[in-house]
């Protein structure tokens, strides 16, 4: 019987993903989580599961989030300021205490629950737990004063290790100062340092445009690869929440990551999209040649 053209597709579809998973067997992809697909009901869903089919193919998966949107929801609900500074949020003593409590205790585990529904075990983290990072007071690119946003200084990878072992870790963008003093740290920026300490073989920014766009208002100007050096001379003209994308993947590429890639999260498994099929949905930064 000669199967049916679907049926045929499908089949196309796996065989073109084999040499892919061939490739990242064994190998450990940070995942930053954002955007749309962590506030869409479905897309939360897909994710989860495109999440765990990594981890069953054979890939270490780390997820690193943040959680924008629910944190601005609760300062507006408390009548508290939201502002942003080069797509970094200026954050008082109430503004961290708020995303520590929004990130750590309601989206850190409302992801685990998923990935643990989905068929993986997972758990959570942040910042704080095993000394994980270890951050420092950030000024904003133009040297303003955002408050308690800190960068990272040092990420204790045992802990991920550890965890990495037998569960999917999935990490709230919250850390700590030497003498414990706690920042908001940006998710972007998160996800670079863990993949830089962790070595990954890739690191993927989900974020809600089809990619690095030469112009930003413009969706046709989408750049579909790019050198390290080509972002690094580009750098200073971007602006929003795409430069601390960009300056993360950066860190990344510089620290041995061999691809950073920057997806639309608004697409239904575009993750899947862009590691298994030959096309290719988003941006992907390379080392310079």
């Amino acid at each position: 019987m000669t199967p049916r053209p679907e049926a045929s597709e499908r089949i196309g579809t796996l065989l073109e993903a084999l040499p892919y998973i061939r490739e990242f067997h064994g190998r450990t992809v940070v995942i930053k989580y954002g955007g749309a697909a962590m506030t869409d009901p479905q897309l939360r869903e897909e994710f989860a599961r495109d999440v765990v089919l990594l981890k069953y193919v054979g890939l270490n998966p780390v997820v690193v989030h943040g959680g924008g949107p629910d944190i601005t929801f609760y300062m507006e609900r408390l009548g508290l300021p939201v502002e942003f500074v080069s797509g970094l949020r200026v954050s008082d003593r109430e503004t961290v205490e708020i995303a520590k409590m929004v990130l750590v205790g309601k989206v850190n585990k409302d992801i685990v629950l998923r990935l643990n529904r989905h068929g993986q075990s997972a758990i959570g983290l942040c910042g704080d737990d095993g000394s994980l990072f270890r951050v420092a007071r950030q000024p904003a690119p133009g040297g303003e004063d955002i408050g308690f946003v800190g960068r990272i200084e040092r990420v204790d990878v045992d802990v991920l290790l550890h965890v990495a072992e037998d569960y999917i870790p999935v990490v709230a963008s919250v850390g700590a100062d030497r003498e414990g003093h706690s920042y908001n740290v940006n998710a972007d920026e998160a996800a670079g340092a863990v993949a830089r300490a962790l070595g990954a073989f890739k690191v993927i920014f989900l974020t809600d445009v089809i990619g690095w766009l030469a112009d930003p208002h413009n969706p046709g100007t989408k750049i579909g690869q790019a050198g390290a050096d080509e972002v690094e001379e580009a750098l200073e003209g971007v602006t929003g929440g795409m430069r601390p994308k960009l300056e993360a993947c950066l860190n990344a590429i510089h620290g041995g990551v061999t691809h950073a890639h920057i997806l639309d999260g608004r697409v239904p498994h575009s993750m899947l999209l862009e590691l298994f099929t030959d096309a290719g949905v988003g941006t992907k930064i390379h080392p310079a040649a």
